[in-house]
């Protein structure tokens, strides 16, 4: 870790602020931006806006090309993963200022999400942690392969499902009441995945699930903790496989996530009393996985899906991206 250039560098520094404009207040964090560049002797700021054609990545090309050497994204899940996929080994720092529903790395970096003022702050005083990056190779129907990054969690199944059934009107309206309609939904979907998997190159297993997820990072909003031994920066992926049979099967799962991951693991005595495994969730660690789907499904990444799939080989790659933190949270 290293702090944050001052006054006293001999060259002065230069931030780029990747910023979704249907996401932020941008009067706000121009106002923020302006002060924290002036009192720490930085250069003018580099402002870019996304599209929709794209998201972050080209814009993270600009910023690079343009020798900035802290990016600040401000936006949902999908431009801080488009950002970082091309951060990813380039040395720049990337500061988060969280500007969609989920925050799902900001939230596993315990940043605080809804500040504007102390995000910015942080990005321009704080220190730089190297965290893991994940890639995945997509294999489609059709042969292809499409290779991406992510930082938090890649699936099939329950939460695929659920993006592709989240209304974007609503969402855009309620946050996170769309996901719950989008669940109520998904649930009533018992069609399983029938799938092969190899952990690591060993030996291939069979399964048939209604779920598999793989995380680097392991919790989900509202402090629902799925992969309580999952480490941003530990070089490992974390696996869940959920096989429920039923309402039982289902009330197993919530127990295990809500109560004993959730309850149990924030105490030394509670997390010795916690469960490995039920019968309808299995916990896997690795740093590579292959899946291998009987049919294609839906995938997503970090929030967002991208389209059917037939498999994935996923596998982390340690310390590859830079975020910078707070100072207190070395």
């Amino acid at each position: 870790m290293s702090d944050s250039p001052t006054k006293s560098a001999t060259k002065r520094l230069r931030a780029a602020v990747i910023y979704n404009p249907t996401k932020v207040d941008l009067d706000l964090v121009k106002q923020a931006v302006a002060k924290e560049e002036s009192a720490g002797g930085w250069e003018e700021t580099l402002w870019i806006e996304t599209s929709e054609q794209d998201p972050g990545g080209g814009q993270a090309r600009i910023a690079l090309e343009s020798g900035v050497r802290l990016v600040i994204v401000a936006g949902g899940d999908g431009t801080v993963r488009a950002v970082a996929e091309v951060l990813d080994g380039s040395g720049a720092s990337l500061a988060l200022l969280p500007s969609g529903t989920g925050n799902l790395l900001a939230r596993n970096l315990h940043l605080t999400v809804d500040d504007v003022d102390n995000s910015i702050h942080s990005a321009f005083t704080g220190t730089d942690r190297a965290i893991d990056v994940a890639m995945v190779d997509i294999h489609r129907e059709d042969s292809s392969v499409d290779t991406f990054a992510y930082l938090v969690m890649a699936g099939f199944g329950l939460d695929a499902k659920m993006i592709e059934n989240t209304d974007d009107d609503l969402k855009e309206r309620s946050g996170w009441l769309a996901y719950v309609k989008a669940m109520a939904t998904t649930l009533r979907d018992k069609r399983g995945l029938r799938f092969q998997y190899d952990l690591d190159e060993q030996e291939s297993r069979s399964t048939l699930a209604h779920t598999i997820i793989v995380g680097n990072c392991g919790s989900l909003p509202a402090k629902i903790l799925l992969l309580p031994d999952a480490e941003v920066d530990d070089g490992l992926l974390d696996v869940v496989i959920l096989k429920p049979e039923g309402f039982t099967g289902w009330v197993q799962i919530f127990t295990k996530v809500l109560w004993e991951n959730g309850v149990l693991s924030r105490t030394r005595i509670g997390r010795k009393l916690r469960t490995r495994d039920v019968n309808a969730l299995n916990y896997l660690r690795c740093s590579s996985l292959t899946v291998r789907l009987s049919r294609a499904n839906q995938l997503e990444l970090d929030g967002d899906g991208f389209g059917p799939a037939v498999g994935f080989r996923t596998w982390i790659k340690p310390g590859a991206l830079t975020v910078r933190v707070p100072l207190a949270a070395q």
